[in-house]
């Protein structure tokens, strides 16, 4: 079995954790005007030190800034990842939702999906899509 699979579910997971504190630190700023530390915490149902060793890696990949005790800000490539991703998110729960899966069914399976699907497979599914209309 190829080993070449394992790694790309490895690497998957690793950007699955960043594209959904991306996400969401976005989402805060449009919604509240400023992401926290301890608003990811309360919206993610994790500790504030997870949050925290999360924000510094993301800081180190250069997708946000921060200082501490100060709100968390996403750079031009953290704007970058929050958009892909809520693109992609979109075009899954889409599709499942074409596929005549229930809304409340598609939106959790869709967390799981958006994450782990290929970029092949994601063209195929606007493909289905745009025939479908």
């Amino acid at each position: 079995m190829p080993t070449n699979r394992f790694q790309r579910t490895r690497d998957d997971h690793r950007r699955e954790r960043a594209e959904d504190y991306v996400e969401l630190i976005d989402s805060l700023i449009q919604q509240c005007g400023e992401a926290r530390a301890v608003d990811l915490a309360d919206r993610l149902g994790i500790s504030h030190v997870s949050v925290s060793k999360t924000v510094q890696r993301l800081q180190r990949d250069g997708y946000v800034t921060s200082q501490p005790y100060r709100s968390i800000f996403l750079t031009p490539k953290g704007t970058e990842l929050a958009r892909a991703s809520r693109e992609r998110h979109a075009l899954v729960h889409g599709f499942l939702i074409a596929l005549g899966v229930d809304q409340e069914v598609a939106e959790i399976d869709t967390e799981g999906i958006e994450h782990h699907v290929s970029t092949q497979t994601l063209q195929a599914m606007r493909a289905f899509l745009e025939s479908s209309r």
